[in-house]
């Protein structure tokens, strides 16, 4: 082999993706254009009742038939996709904050700071994290914006601990010291290098989390905790087409069950790659 060849090979091995990655990038592309460009894709409007039309099956004008109030379950999906997607990245955009804040202040100070944070996110752990947001939105009521900041409080010791690991070793490297050396304060130094510093594979971790995420959104609102009528989340149009499989009509529950279970199965694919790629320095 030339050296040309040579110089190349290395790179080429690094731009290879698997195939299952491919195809779950692919399908996740187009269920974000779909959820983007909902209004003009969708065949109805997502709250359109037709009485005359329920539990209608598939054909020509209800691609995916429709639920029991006769709305279009394609239309419903479509829109669904919105709040599906848009929820858990609000989720875990509350936990990065909180959790990354935690880790890295337990992972900079030590001491009884450190003790304190790895105590309270012990103690976290040790309560189910769905039975503590459900107490909270005992509390402060159903919806989404409730679940939304229960299930980032219940995924912040998750992201603490994670961060906490990798801030103790980047608070050991030198450049720390060379910036503590020109009188640099120590909340300036983490600020400004060693959290950007950790963020490709804390990125990486978020996104392995994402499908987590979605899922426990959508169990919240199968249970009625979470998104409300006449939402088009995703849980909620499972929980309302659960009636219809006793009366022989699957759809209305398969047709948004089908794309929960599709969505968190590519983006677990998809994350497990890209927090491999991510987390290396």
């Amino acid at each position: 082999m030339t050296a040309p060849a040579l110089a190349l090979a290395p790179s080429a091995v690094r731009r290879r993706r698997p195939v299952g990655v491919m195809i779950a990038g692919a399908f996740l592309a187009l269920v974000v254009l779909a959820a983007v460009f909902a209004p003009l894709l969708a065949p109805y409007a997502p709250d359109t009742i037709d009485l005359s039309a329920s539990l209608v099956g598939t054909g020509g004008d209800h691609l995916l038939g429709t639920d029991s109030s006769g709305q279009d379950l394609l239309s419903r999906a479509l829109h669904g996709a919105r709040t599906s997607l848009i929820a858990p990245v609000l989720l875990l955009a509350v936990a990065a904050v909180l959790g990354v804040t935690l880790g890295v202040l337990a992972a900079w100070r030590g001491g009884w700071v450190d003790a304190l944070v790895s105590r309270l996110t012990d103690v976290m752990y040790a309560f189910p994290g769905l039975l503590f947001t459900v107490l909270i939105i005992a509390v402060f009521g159903a919806g989404m914006t409730t679940s939304v900041l229960a299930l980032g409080l219940a995924f912040t010791p998750t992201i603490a601990k994670y961060t906490r690991s990798l801030a103790l070793s980047e608070a050991r490297k030198p450049y720390v010291d060379a910036y503590r050396v020109l009188g640099m304060g120590g909340a300036r130094i983490c600020a400004a290098h060693v959290v950007p510093n950790l963020a490709r594979a804390v990125l990486g971790y978020l996104v392995v989390l994402f499908g987590e995420a979605l899922m426990s959104l959508a169990t919240l609102s199968y249970l009625g905790f979470g998104a409300q009528p006449p939402s088009s989340d995703w849980g909620l149009m499972v929980q309302e087409g659960q009636a219809a499989v006793v009366q022989g009509a699957l759809l209305p529950a398969m047709v948004p069950g089908t794309a929960i279970a599709l969505v968190v199965v590519s983006f677990n694919v998809v994350g497990v790659w890209a927090a491999d790629r991510l987390g290396r320095q």
